[in-house]
């Protein structure tokens, strides 16, 4: 048995998670998510790491493997790192096994992965850093039209004439929806115009990193905009013959945690089994 943490330092939220994990089963036993906002993520790992395990009722010499995925590599108390796009495969296909792909969009870019059944990544492709496409920019374009984050999806979903906002430059982008405000255009058909313009980008994505079909899981900040996950499903649902399926999941926001934690175990078990850790009896 191997108890395993998992900690994805994002740009705007640090996500942790605990597992306890017996080959092929795991039982998440804690999770937390703490936001930033210009506060030391190093800092707050150490917080999130201590609330799980005074969650579980853990010690943290109870731990065996700490991973670290997104910007977590210099977290001082960590054993190993994982890249942030392995670690979301992994917890997408935990999240929904029957996922073959994941849209993962956080505060500064968007990537579509193509993975197996075990979650290995077979292929990837990126948004660039200034697209119109993150969490960043749909915060300041909330922060804009004076709404708050968690009321964007619900608003998009209320859009009767969606305007889609065409510029990938997201200071362009901005303007235009400043001149779109300046025209009356109601909040809600914003921001599903946005949404559109950001389903887009992602399609062309998974087309790109070549999932054409079976279930693409949303991970990341962003899965949890209902309107995000709408507009994409309406966006691969409108190409001919499409055999694409997305979802998302309450905890898609844990994926790259739950991820790092899963994989940090299997690589301890691997270790212990040749003999280059020793486990306390």
């Amino acid at each position: 048995m191997t108890i395993a943490a998992g900690i994805d330092v994002g740009t705007g939220a640090v996500k942790a998670a605990l597992f306890r994990v017996q080959g092929e089963q795991s039982e998440w036993l804690s999770r937390a998510i703490l936001r930033i906002r210009q506060r030391d993520p190093i800092e707050l790992a150490r917080v999130a790491f201590d609330q799980i395990l005074a969650d579980a009722r853990l010690a943290e010499q109870d731990v065996d493997y700490v991973a670290t995925t997104g910007e977590g590599e210099s977290i001082p108390f960590h054993t190993g790192h994982f890249y942030s796009m392995t670690t979301h495969a992994r917890g997408a296909i935990y999240l929904d096994p029957e996922a073959r792909a994941a849209v993962d969009v956080g505060a500064l870019h968007g990537r579509a992965i193509c993975i197996d059944e075990r979650g290995k990544v077979l292929s990837y492709k990126m948004t660039s850093q200034c697209a119109s496409g993150s969490g960043q920019f749909l915060e300041n374009i909330a922060r804009y039209l004076g709404i708050a984050q968690s009321e964007i999806g619900a608003l998009s979903r209320q859009a009767d004439d969606p305007e889609v906002v065409s510029s990938i430059c997201a200071v362009l982008a901005e303007t235009d929806v400043i001149n779109m405000v300046s025209r009356g255009i109601s909040a809600p058909n914003i921001l599903k115009g946005i949404h559109m313009s950001m389903a887009g980008r992602l399609a062309k994505l998974l087309k790109s990193s070549g999932v054409n079909r079976g279930v693409v899981m949303m991970t990341g900040g962003l899965a949890l905009d209902a309107g995000l996950v709408a507009a994409l499903a309406e966006e691969v649902a409108a190409v001919k013959d499409s055999k694409l399926s997305i979802r998302a999941h309450a905890d898609s926001i844990y994926a790259g945690a739950i991820g790092a934690a899963l994989w940090g175990a299997y690589r301890f078990e691997k270790l212990a089994a040749a003999g280059a850790l020793h486990r306390a009896a």
